[in-house]
């Protein structure tokens, strides 16, 4: 069926207004983005690690969700998530159960490619019908902006500060889209927030359909983090997108589609300049950083076109 914006937006919310979030945030974008993907019969239980997401839009008894929801600590959300799903077959076996449960796990970079990730490739490996959504922020945003494995080089953290001996962190982003990859799962994929959410949408709803274990990681900027105009999340995203810093792209079923290729791919200061968090690579005697940021990122886009041929 075609993909309609109209048509999707019409569909009753399954994240209720008035959370916490902060405006602008990625994270409320990604889980509306990925929930709306549900057709509308079908129930879902959301299971949630620790992070902005979780102490936004859960504050004991009530949640701003629709749906059933679990709250998990960072380390374990996805194996929470796998146990439900396994306890849901169970009863559905026994005719206990007549409902069409899907199965979602949301969890920052924090939770998912540093604290998490153990349980996140335990459940994986056994196969659990889920869906894993990371957004992908970027750092440990909800502690106070501290970096992560996910934040990209250079960048300046509260624990990978900018000085006079410092410039910033030190270590490239981690890939975990790849690492997933290697579980040989049915589906995975890259996304972010463009255009009309078409390629967010698409993505969320074969993830959520494809039957196993699937993994989404959604690049969901924040602007107090970033250092951005909330207004241009956007506009961050689609830079993200035509620098090639954040590719879009498909695993199915270990073939790896490339979803878009930029006409004409931006240099990755146009990407880097939108956000305070670089601006110290602007400074003179600091074209170095841009130097090597340019070329890691034309590295692993060369990589990644590699396996896609």
């Amino acid at each position: 069926m075609a993909y309609s914006l109209k048509k999707e937006a019409k569909k009753p919310e399954r994240l209720a207004g008035g959370h916490r979030l902060c405006s602008g945030c990625g994270a409320g974008i990604a889980v509306r983005g990925v929930l709306r993907a549900l057709d509308k019969d079908d129930k879902a239980v959301i299971t949630n690690a620790t992070s902005c997401l979780e102490v936004s839009t859960f504050i004991y008894p009530n949640t701003a969700y629709y749906d059933s929801y679990v709250h998990s600590a960072f380390a374990c959300s996805a194996a929470t998530c796998s146990g439900v799903e396994t306890a849901y077959r169970a009863l559905k076996k026994k005719g206990k159960i007549k409902d069409n449960f899907k199965f979602i796990t949301f969890g920052g970079d924090g939770g998912t490619y540093d604290i998490g990730i153990q349980s996140l490739s335990g459940a994986m490996e056994r196969g659990h019908d889920m869906v894993y959504v990371c957004y992908d922020n970027e750092a440990y945003m909800n502690t106070g902006i501290q970096r992560s494995s996910s934040t990209p080089r250079f960048a300046d953290a509260t624990t990978s500060p900018v000085g006079s001996v410092s410039p910033g962190k030190r270590q490239n982003k981690k890939d975990l889209t790849g690492i997933m990859a290697a579980h040989g799962l049915p589906y995975l994929a890259q996304t972010t927030f463009i255009k009309d959410m078409r390629d967010l949408h698409t993505k969320a709803h074969r993830a959520i359909y494809t039957e196993g274990p699937c993994f989404l990681n959604v690049l969901a900027p924040c602007p107090r983090g970033w250092r951005y105009e909330e207004s241009k999340i956007q506009e961050i995203c689609h830079l993200a997108v035509e620098t090639c810093a954040w590719p879009l792209y498909e695993v199915i079923e270990g073939k790896y589609v490339l979803n878009y290729e930029p006409k004409k791919k931006l240099p990755i200061v146009d990407f880097l300049k939108e956000q305070g968090r670089f601006k110290h690579m602007f400074k003179k005697g600091n074209d170095w950083m841009i130097d090597e940021a340019q070329e890691y990122v034309d590295a692993q886009w060369e990589k990644l076109l590699n396996k896609c041929e």
